[in-house]
């Protein structure tokens, strides 16, 4: 009977004390809701970007090749640097075209000394000939002998200007201005011009090119979206391009487009899209890979967030909206162009509705919020 009794006490004990814990948490009620701050969505212009990666290219290629044939003597530059036009780049043995040189001046000298007599000549003639002192076929003889002469003359001459053309190849100056690469050849070699054994590379790069392939559908899409109304393009085709390099940092310089191409390429079913940059530092190297972003107009009612309301995920992006009823709601959207802080929201928004811009990170799905309005979209993260 005891041991019955104690256990009832201690049943009546745990009822009471049950119920003075479900009292306790009815009496605290929910959980205070979490101050937030909101923005409501409203629709501005905002401009029009797209990304586009591509290669850096140069806006001159010169290929330094032998023009005589000869053994490489000397190398005249350092491998690396940036050249003028004109510069000397290699010697070239000269020797054998010296020696034509002065041959070829003797051989003028002597079509001088020739042409020298077939005139005076000539002119002895002349007068004789009016005196039938001399036979008009002898005049005419030596009239054509001095045609003869002074055409000798005219060919020796051309002989002197090409030995002259030769001896100056011997030393291969730089076609254009810019950066020349490593030697191809070393001190020894034999170069032909035949064959016109490339010798060096140089690359202007200053101004530089960089090129990058659009996509058909990417055009098609756009071109849509214009006629719709939604995105006003920009009727001059030089678009300001800024750029990122492949280490992720934004290139100093703003460039522009200057040619787009006007056919697709079948292989690709991409347009290229070039642009320049001065390229003053000599930053960019051919076959650099960068990432431009091209501003090809603006869009009349974008829909723009900052960027720290965004939450950035594997299965994409989400805001935070909070309804009427104060109540906390995950929302899915697709996201466009992001710039100055804020990402442009193409899809899952409206005007009108409150987005959580601080402070999401501090509550869950579903939840009671306490919003405070910021006016405006404010700044970047």
């Amino acid at each position: 009977m005891r041991r019955a009794a104690l256990a009832a006490t201690c049943a009546s004990v745990v009822a009471l004390t049950g119920c003075d814990d479900k009292q306790q948490v009815a009496a605290a009620g929910p959980p205070p809701a979490v101050a937030v701050t909101v923005m409501t969505i409203a629709s501005h212009g905002a401009a029009a970007q797209i990304d586009l990666s591509g290669r850096v290219e140069p806006i001159r290629t010169a290929e330094v090749r032998a023009r005589v044939d000869g053994i490489v003597q000397k190398l005249l530059y350092t491998e690396g640097t940036d050249v003028n036009a004109g510069a000397p780049l290699f010697a070239i043995d000269d020797s054998d075209y010296r020696a034509q040189l002065e041959q070829a001046n003797a051989m003028l000298q002597r079509a001088l000394a020739v042409q020298t007599n077939a005139q005076s000549v000539v002119a002895r003639f002349r007068p004789l000939v009016q005196r039938q002192a001399v036979s008009a076929q002898e005049y005419e003889a030596a009239v054509s002998a001095q045609g003869q002469a002074q055409a000798s003359v005219a060919d020796a001459r051309a002989a002197v200007t090409l030995a002259k053309l030769r001896l100056e190849r011997c030393v291969v100056r730089a076609p254009i201005a810019g950066r020349v690469g490593r030697a191809l050849v070393t001190e020894g070699a034999l170069v032909s011009a035949a064959s016109a054994t490339l010798l060096a590379q140089i690359n202007q790069l200053s101004p530089i090119f960089a090129t990058f392939p659009k996509s058909n559908t990417a055009i098609l899409d756009l071109m849509d979206e214009a006629r719709q109304g939604g995105l006003q393009l920009s009727k001059d085709i030089r678009f300001p391009v800024q750029i990122t390099l492949a280490n992720g940092r934004a290139y100093d310089e703003t460039g522009e487009v200057d040619f787009a191409d006007l056919s697709i390429d079948p292989a690709t079913g991409a347009q290229s899209v070039r642009a320049r940059f001065q390229n003053a530092d000599r930053v960019l190297l051919p076959g650099q890979f960068v990432t431009g972003r091209f501003r090809i107009g603006e869009r009349q009612d974008a829909v723009l967030v900052p960027s720290r309301a965004v939450a950035l995920n594997a299965g994409g992006a989400s805001v935070y909206v909070v309804g009427a009823d104060d109540i906390a709601h995950l929302r899915q959207v697709v996201l466009g162009d992001q710039q100055q802080g804020q990402w442009e929201v193409r899809s899952g928004l409206a005007t009108g509705e409150r987005v959580i811009v601080d402070g999401w990170q501090k509550i869950a799905p579903e939840q009671r919020v306490r919003a405070v309005e910021q006016h405006g979209p404010g700044p970047g993260p």
